[in-house]
Protein backbone atom coordinates (compact mmCIF):
# COMPACT_ATOMS: atom_id res chain seq x y z
CA UNK A 1 0.00 0.00 0.00
CA UNK A 2 1.73 3.68 -0.73
CA UNK A 3 1.16 6.29 0.98
CA UNK A 4 0.85 9.86 -0.33
CA UNK A 5 2.75 11.90 1.81
CA UNK A 6 2.99 15.37 -0.39
CA UNK A 7 2.16 18.15 2.18
CA UNK A 8 -0.79 20.66 1.09
CA UNK A 9 1.10 24.52 1.26
CA UNK A 10 -0.60 26.78 3.51
CA UNK A 11 -0.05 30.49 3.79
CA UNK A 12 0.71 32.27 7.11
CA UNK A 13 -2.73 33.80 7.46
CA UNK A 14 -3.97 30.51 6.61
CA UNK A 15 -5.37 30.88 3.39
CA UNK A 16 -4.42 28.29 0.45
CA UNK A 17 -1.88 29.99 -1.89
CA UNK A 18 -3.32 31.18 -5.38
CA UNK A 19 -3.53 29.01 -7.90
CA UNK A 20 -6.09 28.00 -11.28
CA UNK A 21 -9.59 27.79 -10.19
CA UNK A 22 -11.19 24.93 -10.53
CA UNK A 23 -14.87 26.15 -10.69
CA UNK A 24 -16.63 29.62 -10.93
CA UNK A 25 -15.99 32.09 -8.83
CA UNK A 26 -18.97 33.28 -6.45
CA UNK A 27 -18.13 36.43 -7.12
CA UNK A 28 -17.92 36.32 -11.05
CA UNK A 29 -21.43 34.08 -10.56
CA UNK A 30 -23.43 36.77 -9.21
CA UNK A 31 -22.95 39.15 -12.30
CA UNK A 32 -25.56 36.80 -13.12
CA UNK A 33 -27.63 36.23 -10.24
CA UNK A 34 -30.69 39.08 -9.21
CA UNK A 35 -29.83 41.05 -5.87
CA UNK A 36 -32.52 40.43 -3.07
CA UNK A 37 -33.21 43.93 -2.04
CA UNK A 38 -34.97 45.18 1.30
CA UNK A 39 -37.12 48.46 0.80
CA UNK A 40 -35.58 51.64 1.86
CA UNK A 41 -35.57 51.82 5.76
CA UNK A 42 -35.52 55.16 8.15
CA UNK A 43 -33.60 55.70 11.49
CA UNK A 44 -36.65 58.33 12.59
CA UNK A 45 -39.54 55.77 12.54
CA UNK A 46 -40.79 55.07 15.87
CA UNK A 47 -44.32 53.52 17.38
CA UNK A 48 -45.95 56.68 17.68
CA UNK A 49 -47.84 55.76 20.60
CA UNK A 50 -49.75 58.68 20.73
CA UNK A 51 -51.46 58.66 17.47
CA UNK A 52 -52.41 55.18 17.97
CA UNK A 53 -53.96 55.68 21.14
CA UNK A 54 -55.54 58.53 20.43
CA UNK A 55 -59.29 58.83 19.56
CA UNK A 56 -59.64 60.68 16.91
CA UNK A 57 -62.73 62.85 16.44
CA UNK A 58 -63.89 64.83 13.01
CA UNK A 59 -63.52 68.66 12.65
CA UNK A 60 -65.70 69.27 9.31
CA UNK A 61 -65.24 73.12 9.71
CA UNK A 62 -61.66 73.08 10.53
CA UNK A 63 -62.27 74.38 14.30
CA UNK A 64 -63.66 72.22 17.37
CA UNK A 65 -64.64 74.26 20.01
CA UNK A 66 -64.67 72.76 23.53
CA UNK A 67 -68.11 74.08 25.55
CA UNK A 68 -67.81 73.96 29.42
CA UNK A 69 -69.50 74.92 32.41
CA UNK A 70 -68.97 78.11 33.47
CA UNK A 71 -65.94 78.44 36.00
CA UNK A 72 -65.28 81.14 38.58
CA UNK A 73 -61.12 79.80 39.50
CA UNK A 74 -59.58 80.74 36.26
CA UNK A 75 -55.80 81.96 35.79
CA UNK A 76 -53.88 79.54 38.06
CA UNK A 77 -51.16 78.62 35.77
CA UNK A 78 -47.76 79.41 35.81
CA UNK A 79 -45.28 82.37 36.10
CA UNK A 80 -42.36 82.77 33.54
CA UNK A 81 -39.63 84.95 34.74
CA UNK A 82 -36.60 87.14 33.06
CA UNK A 83 -32.97 87.13 33.02
CA UNK A 84 -30.89 85.42 35.80
CA UNK A 85 -28.63 85.85 38.57
CA UNK A 86 -28.85 89.24 40.05
CA UNK A 87 -31.01 90.40 37.04
CA UNK A 88 -33.74 87.30 38.06
CA UNK A 89 -37.14 89.35 38.03
CA UNK A 90 -40.66 88.23 36.88
CA UNK A 91 -42.45 89.25 33.71
CA UNK A 92 -44.96 92.01 34.33
CA UNK A 93 -47.73 90.49 32.38
CA UNK A 94 -46.92 87.12 34.27
CA UNK A 95 -48.05 88.40 37.41
CA UNK A 96 -51.55 87.69 35.27
CA UNK A 97 -51.34 84.32 36.34
CA UNK A 98 -51.97 85.00 39.67
CA UNK A 99 -56.43 83.94 39.99
CA UNK A 100 -56.97 87.53 41.09
CA UNK A 101 -55.33 89.52 38.58
CA UNK A 102 -57.05 87.54 35.79
CA UNK A 103 -58.40 90.03 34.23
CA UNK A 104 -56.70 93.17 35.03
CA UNK A 105 -54.79 94.77 32.16
CA UNK A 106 -53.16 97.53 33.47
CA UNK A 107 -49.37 97.12 32.34
CA UNK A 108 -48.21 100.11 34.19
CA UNK A 109 -49.98 98.63 37.61
CA UNK A 110 -48.19 95.11 36.55
CA UNK A 111 -45.29 96.51 36.47
CA UNK A 112 -44.88 98.31 39.52
CA UNK A 113 -45.94 95.36 41.72
CA UNK A 114 -43.09 93.20 39.65
CA UNK A 115 -40.66 95.76 40.70
CA UNK A 116 -41.84 95.52 44.54
CA UNK A 117 -40.98 91.31 43.99
CA UNK A 118 -37.77 90.83 46.07
CA UNK A 119 -35.80 88.21 45.90
CA UNK A 120 -34.33 85.30 48.50
CA UNK A 121 -32.34 82.34 48.01
CA UNK A 122 -32.92 79.54 50.33
CA UNK A 123 -30.85 76.55 51.25
CA UNK A 124 -32.21 72.66 51.35
CA UNK A 125 -34.00 72.32 54.59
CA UNK A 126 -34.57 75.97 54.93
CA UNK A 127 -38.34 77.26 55.85
CA UNK A 128 -40.00 79.36 53.76
CA UNK A 129 -43.22 80.15 55.59
CA UNK A 130 -44.45 78.23 58.92
CA UNK A 131 -47.96 77.01 59.55
CA UNK A 132 -50.00 79.48 61.35
CA UNK A 133 -48.14 82.56 60.98
CA UNK A 134 -49.69 85.54 59.30
CA UNK A 135 -49.36 85.32 55.67
CA UNK A 136 -48.45 88.65 54.64
CA UNK A 137 -46.43 88.12 51.47
CA UNK A 138 -46.87 86.06 47.66
CA UNK A 139 -44.11 83.72 47.17
CA UNK A 140 -43.50 83.30 42.94
CA UNK A 141 -40.54 79.75 42.62
CA UNK A 142 -38.17 81.00 40.23
CA UNK A 143 -35.83 77.93 40.75
CA UNK A 144 -36.04 74.92 42.72
CA UNK A 145 -38.31 72.45 44.89
CA UNK A 146 -40.55 73.08 47.90
CA UNK A 147 -42.58 71.17 49.93
CA UNK A 148 -46.02 71.77 51.64
CA UNK A 149 -46.33 70.30 54.91
CA UNK A 150 -48.41 70.50 57.54
CA UNK A 151 -49.99 68.19 60.86
CA UNK A 152 -52.29 65.05 60.14
CA UNK A 153 -54.83 64.22 62.20
CA UNK A 154 -53.06 62.47 64.84
CA UNK A 155 -50.34 64.70 65.44
CA UNK A 156 -47.84 63.32 62.36
CA UNK A 157 -46.06 65.59 59.48
CA UNK A 158 -48.28 64.99 56.36
CA UNK A 159 -46.68 65.87 52.76
CA UNK A 160 -49.39 67.89 50.85
CA UNK A 161 -47.74 68.17 47.61
CA UNK A 162 -44.05 69.51 46.03
CA UNK A 163 -44.40 72.95 43.72
CA UNK A 164 -41.88 73.80 41.71
CA UNK A 165 -40.62 76.27 39.09
CA UNK A 166 -43.23 78.93 38.61
CA UNK A 167 -45.64 78.00 40.84
CA UNK A 168 -46.70 80.24 43.77
CA UNK A 169 -48.34 80.16 47.28
CA UNK A 170 -49.71 82.56 49.16
CA UNK A 171 -51.89 84.38 46.80
CA UNK A 172 -54.59 84.67 49.03
CA UNK A 173 -53.60 87.48 50.74
CA UNK A 174 -54.53 90.18 47.50
CA UNK A 175 -58.31 89.14 49.13
CA UNK A 176 -58.03 88.19 52.56
CA UNK A 177 -55.79 90.59 54.67
CA UNK A 178 -55.90 87.89 57.65
CA UNK A 179 -54.45 85.18 56.21
CA UNK A 180 -52.44 82.52 57.56
CA UNK A 181 -50.26 80.03 56.20
CA UNK A 182 -52.37 76.88 56.09
CA UNK A 183 -48.62 74.39 55.15
CA UNK A 184 -45.50 74.85 56.86
CA UNK A 185 -43.14 75.39 53.14
CA UNK A 186 -39.73 73.99 53.26
CA UNK A 187 -36.77 74.24 50.43
CA UNK A 188 -36.54 70.61 49.31
CA UNK A 189 -33.93 71.92 47.00
CA UNK A 190 -31.51 75.36 46.91
CA UNK A 191 -34.50 77.54 45.72
CA UNK A 192 -34.82 80.98 44.78
CA UNK A 193 -38.03 82.73 45.65
CA UNK A 194 -39.38 85.63 44.54
CA UNK A 195 -41.75 87.83 47.27
CA UNK A 196 -44.57 90.19 46.71
CA UNK A 197 -45.21 91.51 50.49
CA UNK A 198 -49.01 92.12 50.52
CA UNK A 199 -48.18 95.53 52.24
CA UNK A 200 -46.93 96.94 49.05
CA UNK A 201 -49.94 95.59 47.05
CA UNK A 202 -52.56 97.39 49.73
CA UNK A 203 -49.99 100.65 48.92
CA UNK A 204 -50.97 100.38 45.10
CA UNK A 205 -54.21 99.23 45.42
CA UNK A 206 -54.92 102.36 47.36
CA UNK A 207 -53.64 104.79 44.88
CA UNK A 208 -54.62 102.90 41.62
CA UNK A 209 -58.61 102.17 41.72
CA UNK A 210 -58.51 99.68 38.75
CA UNK A 211 -56.48 97.20 40.78
CA UNK A 212 -58.76 97.88 43.92
CA UNK A 213 -61.72 97.25 42.05
CA UNK A 214 -60.19 94.13 39.91
CA UNK A 215 -59.77 92.44 43.73
CA UNK A 216 -63.30 93.37 44.70
CA UNK A 217 -64.10 92.25 41.48
CA UNK A 218 -62.41 88.71 42.24
CA UNK A 219 -63.63 88.43 46.00
CA UNK A 220 -66.90 88.51 44.94
CA UNK A 221 -66.27 86.08 42.03
CA UNK A 222 -65.36 83.75 45.50
CA UNK A 223 -68.05 84.00 47.09
CA UNK A 224 -70.46 82.59 44.44
CA UNK A 225 -71.19 79.13 45.21
CA UNK A 226 -68.87 76.52 43.43
CA UNK A 227 -68.66 73.00 43.41
CA UNK A 228 -64.84 71.53 44.08
CA UNK A 229 -63.61 71.71 40.68
CA UNK A 230 -64.47 75.85 41.02
CA UNK A 231 -67.78 75.40 38.78
CA UNK A 232 -70.78 77.46 38.93
CA UNK A 233 -72.87 75.62 41.40
CA UNK A 234 -76.40 74.19 40.57
CA UNK A 235 -78.62 74.25 43.25
CA UNK A 236 -80.08 71.10 44.52
CA UNK A 237 -82.37 69.72 46.98
CA UNK A 238 -81.54 66.17 48.40
CA UNK A 239 -82.77 64.16 51.69
CA UNK A 240 -86.42 66.23 52.12
CA UNK A 241 -89.46 64.99 53.09
CA UNK A 242 -93.15 65.91 52.73
CA UNK A 243 -93.42 68.98 50.07
CA UNK A 244 -91.08 71.84 50.17
CA UNK A 245 -91.08 74.35 47.64
CA UNK A 246 -87.44 73.09 45.16
CA UNK A 247 -85.10 75.24 44.69
CA UNK A 248 -84.77 76.67 40.81
CA UNK A 249 -81.59 76.52 38.96
CA UNK A 250 -79.81 76.62 35.69
CA UNK A 251 -76.44 74.98 34.57
CA UNK A 252 -74.36 78.13 33.24
CA UNK A 253 -71.94 78.21 30.32
CA UNK A 254 -68.24 79.69 29.42
CA UNK A 255 -68.79 82.71 27.65
CA UNK A 256 -65.73 82.70 25.55
CA UNK A 257 -64.93 78.63 25.23
CA UNK A 258 -61.99 77.60 23.64
CA UNK A 259 -61.23 76.94 19.84
CA UNK A 260 -58.93 74.62 18.46
CA UNK A 261 -57.71 74.98 15.03
CA UNK A 262 -56.84 72.26 12.79
CA UNK A 263 -52.94 72.70 12.18
CA UNK A 264 -50.92 71.12 9.19
CA UNK A 265 -47.67 69.81 8.52
CA UNK A 266 -46.64 69.97 4.87
CA UNK A 267 -43.86 69.38 2.71
CA UNK A 268 -43.14 69.21 -1.55
CA UNK A 269 -41.84 65.80 -2.79
CA UNK A 270 -40.07 66.23 -5.95
CA UNK A 271 -39.18 63.17 -7.99
CA UNK A 272 -37.43 63.28 -11.50
CA UNK A 273 -39.34 61.52 -13.97
CA UNK A 274 -36.40 59.59 -15.69
CA UNK A 275 -35.88 58.22 -11.86
CA UNK A 276 -39.58 57.01 -12.45
CA UNK A 277 -39.17 55.59 -15.76
CA UNK A 278 -36.02 53.71 -15.94
CA UNK A 279 -35.40 52.51 -12.37
CA UNK A 280 -38.68 51.25 -11.47
CA UNK A 281 -38.49 47.85 -10.89
CA UNK A 282 -38.53 46.06 -9.00
CA UNK A 283 -39.98 48.76 -6.58
CA UNK A 284 -41.96 51.81 -7.35
CA UNK A 285 -39.25 54.86 -6.70
CA UNK A 286 -42.02 57.11 -6.50
CA UNK A 287 -43.99 54.72 -4.21
CA UNK A 288 -40.86 54.72 -1.52
CA UNK A 289 -40.26 57.92 -1.83
CA UNK A 290 -43.97 58.69 -0.65
CA UNK A 291 -43.90 56.20 1.91
CA UNK A 292 -40.93 57.71 3.21
CA UNK A 293 -42.37 61.17 3.26
CA UNK A 294 -45.57 60.26 4.82
CA UNK A 295 -43.81 58.18 7.60
CA UNK A 296 -41.83 61.47 8.44
CA UNK A 297 -44.76 63.98 8.47
CA UNK A 298 -46.26 61.83 10.92
CA UNK A 299 -43.57 61.74 13.31
CA UNK A 300 -43.72 65.94 13.16
CA UNK A 301 -47.25 65.49 13.86
CA UNK A 302 -46.76 63.74 16.87
CA UNK A 303 -44.58 65.73 17.71
CA UNK A 304 -46.59 68.82 17.41
CA UNK A 305 -49.51 67.22 19.22
CA UNK A 306 -46.98 67.29 22.31
CA UNK A 307 -44.80 70.27 22.18
CA UNK A 308 -47.02 73.06 20.28
CA UNK A 309 -47.52 76.32 21.82
CA UNK A 310 -50.56 76.67 20.92
CA UNK A 311 -52.22 73.16 21.22
CA UNK A 312 -49.54 70.91 22.76
CA UNK A 313 -50.51 68.74 25.39
CA UNK A 314 -47.61 69.16 27.79
CA UNK A 315 -47.71 73.01 26.89
CA UNK A 316 -51.86 73.10 27.29
CA UNK A 317 -52.19 70.69 30.96
CA UNK A 318 -53.64 72.98 33.38
CA UNK A 319 -51.15 73.43 36.18
CA UNK A 320 -53.60 71.93 39.15
CA UNK A 321 -52.99 68.66 37.06
CA UNK A 322 -49.15 69.40 36.84
CA UNK A 323 -47.42 68.01 39.81
CA UNK A 324 -43.61 66.78 40.81
CA UNK A 325 -41.49 64.27 41.69
CA UNK A 326 -40.41 64.03 45.58
CA UNK A 327 -37.31 63.39 45.48
CA UNK A 328 -36.42 63.21 41.28
CA UNK A 329 -36.24 59.68 39.75
CA UNK A 330 -39.81 58.72 38.80
CA UNK A 331 -41.33 56.34 42.14
CA UNK A 332 -44.20 54.21 42.27
CA UNK A 333 -45.72 56.92 44.63
CA UNK A 334 -44.70 59.73 42.27
CA UNK A 335 -47.09 57.36 39.55
CA UNK A 336 -49.97 56.61 42.08
CA UNK A 337 -50.52 60.44 42.73
CA UNK A 338 -50.43 60.98 39.16
CA UNK A 339 -53.01 57.85 38.75
CA UNK A 340 -55.47 59.20 41.35
CA UNK A 341 -56.21 62.56 40.14
CA UNK A 342 -58.30 61.67 37.42
CA UNK A 343 -61.19 58.66 36.58
CA UNK A 344 -60.18 55.75 33.55
CA UNK A 345 -56.84 56.99 33.11
CA UNK A 346 -56.25 54.85 29.89
CA UNK A 347 -52.46 55.18 29.55
CA UNK A 348 -49.41 56.87 30.49
CA UNK A 349 -46.81 58.34 28.19
CA UNK A 350 -42.93 58.36 28.38
CA UNK A 351 -39.45 58.96 27.12
CA UNK A 352 -37.82 55.16 27.30
CA UNK A 353 -35.36 56.53 29.54
CA UNK A 354 -38.41 57.72 32.03
CA UNK A 355 -39.52 53.79 31.93
CA UNK A 356 -35.90 52.63 32.43
CA UNK A 357 -35.64 55.13 35.78
CA UNK A 358 -39.05 53.98 36.89
CA UNK A 359 -38.27 50.17 36.79
CA UNK A 360 -34.89 50.78 38.31
CA UNK A 361 -37.10 52.72 40.97
CA UNK A 362 -39.35 49.90 41.07
CA UNK A 363 -36.60 47.03 41.58
CA UNK A 364 -34.89 49.07 44.29
CA UNK A 365 -38.78 49.07 46.40
CA UNK A 366 -38.75 45.13 45.67
CA UNK A 367 -42.15 45.89 43.20
CA UNK A 368 -42.44 44.31 40.33
CA UNK A 369 -44.87 46.30 37.49
CA UNK A 370 -46.74 43.76 35.36
CA UNK A 371 -46.94 43.74 31.77
CA UNK A 372 -50.15 44.49 29.46
CA UNK A 373 -50.70 43.40 25.54
CA UNK A 374 -51.45 46.67 23.91
CA UNK A 375 -52.23 46.56 19.96
CA UNK A 376 -50.43 43.53 20.19
CA UNK A 377 -47.41 44.93 21.73
CA UNK A 378 -45.64 43.80 25.31
CA UNK A 379 -45.38 46.88 27.27
CA UNK A 380 -44.87 47.53 30.89
CA UNK A 381 -47.69 48.64 33.40
CA UNK A 382 -48.53 49.93 36.47
CA UNK A 383 -51.46 49.51 38.46
CA UNK A 384 -52.75 48.19 34.91
CA UNK A 385 -52.46 50.98 33.06
CA UNK A 386 -49.89 50.61 29.89
CA UNK A 387 -46.91 52.82 30.35
CA UNK A 388 -46.08 53.78 26.79
CA UNK A 389 -42.41 54.85 25.35
CA UNK A 390 -42.42 57.89 23.14
CA UNK A 391 -38.90 59.85 22.53
CA UNK A 392 -40.74 63.04 21.59
CA UNK A 393 -41.56 63.56 25.12
CA UNK A 394 -38.58 66.82 25.71
CA UNK A 395 -35.36 65.26 27.82
CA UNK A 396 -33.27 68.01 29.36
CA UNK A 397 -29.27 68.12 29.07
CA UNK A 398 -29.45 67.55 32.94
CA UNK A 399 -31.66 64.32 32.54
CA UNK A 400 -34.94 65.97 33.14
CA UNK A 401 -37.96 65.18 31.59
CA UNK A 402 -41.79 64.47 32.03
CA UNK A 403 -44.84 61.64 32.15
CA UNK A 404 -48.09 61.88 30.74
CA UNK A 405 -51.30 60.33 31.79
CA UNK A 406 -54.55 61.09 30.17
CA UNK A 407 -58.19 60.14 29.78
CA UNK A 408 -59.24 60.18 26.06
CA UNK A 409 -62.72 59.94 24.51
CA UNK A 410 -65.51 62.07 23.90
CA UNK A 411 -67.63 60.29 26.01
CA UNK A 412 -65.38 60.23 28.85
CA UNK A 413 -64.43 64.05 28.65
CA UNK A 414 -61.09 63.44 28.11
CA UNK A 415 -58.24 64.39 25.08
CA UNK A 416 -59.19 63.87 21.83
CA UNK A 417 -57.01 64.34 18.42
CA UNK A 418 -58.74 66.34 15.60
CA UNK A 419 -58.52 65.63 11.85
CA UNK A 420 -60.44 65.92 8.85
CA UNK A 421 -61.17 63.01 6.69
CA UNK A 422 -62.59 63.42 3.10
CA UNK A 423 -59.93 66.25 1.86
CA UNK A 424 -59.12 65.75 -2.22
CA UNK A 425 -56.08 62.90 -2.73
CA UNK A 426 -56.49 61.44 0.44
CA UNK A 427 -53.88 58.63 0.78
CA UNK A 428 -54.64 58.28 4.56
CA UNK A 429 -57.42 60.16 7.08
CA UNK A 430 -56.03 63.35 7.30
CA UNK A 431 -53.40 63.11 5.04
CA UNK A 432 -53.78 63.97 1.32
CA UNK A 433 -51.15 63.48 -1.26
CA UNK A 434 -52.02 65.84 -3.99
CA UNK A 435 -49.97 66.11 -7.45
CA UNK A 436 -48.71 68.82 -9.06
CA UNK A 437 -47.62 68.06 -12.01
CA UNK A 438 -44.13 68.02 -14.00
CA UNK A 439 -42.17 71.20 -14.60
CA UNK A 440 -40.00 72.22 -17.37
CA UNK A 441 -37.20 70.39 -15.87
CA UNK A 442 -38.99 67.13 -15.94
CA UNK A 443 -39.23 66.81 -12.44
CA UNK A 444 -42.93 65.87 -10.62
CA UNK A 445 -43.84 66.86 -7.67
CA UNK A 446 -46.34 65.88 -4.70
CA UNK A 447 -47.49 68.49 -2.13
CA UNK A 448 -48.20 66.02 1.27
CA UNK A 449 -50.58 67.84 3.56
CA UNK A 450 -51.53 66.11 7.42
CA UNK A 451 -54.36 68.54 9.21
CA UNK A 452 -54.10 67.72 12.43
CA UNK A 453 -55.20 68.99 16.21
CA UNK A 454 -55.64 68.00 19.85
CA UNK A 455 -58.32 69.30 22.33
CA UNK A 456 -58.21 68.86 26.39
CA UNK A 457 -62.06 68.29 26.70
CA UNK A 458 -61.82 69.40 31.00
CA UNK A 459 -58.74 69.83 32.92
CA UNK A 460 -58.33 66.72 34.20
CA UNK A 461 -58.20 65.12 31.36
CA UNK A 462 -54.48 65.06 31.39
CA UNK A 463 -52.33 65.02 34.31
CA UNK A 464 -48.40 65.96 34.07
CA UNK A 465 -45.66 64.56 36.32
CA UNK A 466 -42.46 67.04 35.82
CA UNK A 467 -39.01 67.40 37.32
CA UNK A 468 -38.41 63.28 36.39
CA UNK A 469 -34.61 62.58 36.68
CA UNK A 470 -33.84 59.72 34.34
CA UNK A 471 -29.55 59.71 34.83
CA UNK A 472 -29.87 59.21 39.27
CA UNK A 473 -29.04 55.25 39.88
CA UNK A 474 -29.56 53.56 42.98
CA UNK A 475 -26.62 53.22 45.41
CA UNK A 476 -25.67 49.78 44.97
CA UNK A 477 -26.37 47.71 48.22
Amino acid sequence: MTINTERVQVSPNGQHPPGPDLSLSTGAARQLATTTKSGPQTQGSTPRWLLRMLPWVEAPGGTYRVNRRLTYTVGDGVITFAGSGDQLRVIPAELRELPALREFTDEAVLTELAERCSRRDYQPGEVIATLGDSADRICLIAHGKVTKAAAGPFGEPTVLGVLADGQFFGDQVLTEPDARWEFTATAATACTVLSLPQGAVAAIAARAPGLANQLRHYQALRSRPSNHRGEADIALAAGHLGEPELPGTFVDYDASPREYELSLAQTILRVHTRVADLYNDPMDQAEQQLRLAVCELRERQESELLTNPSFGLLTNAAASQRLHTRSGPPTPADLDELLCRRRKTRFFLAHPRAIAAFGRECSRCGVYPESVIVDGATVRAWRGVPLLPCPKIPLSSHGVTSILAMRTGEQDAGVIGLYQTGLPDEREPGLSVRPRGIDHKGIMSYLISAYYSAAILVPDALGVLDNVEVSRWPSPT
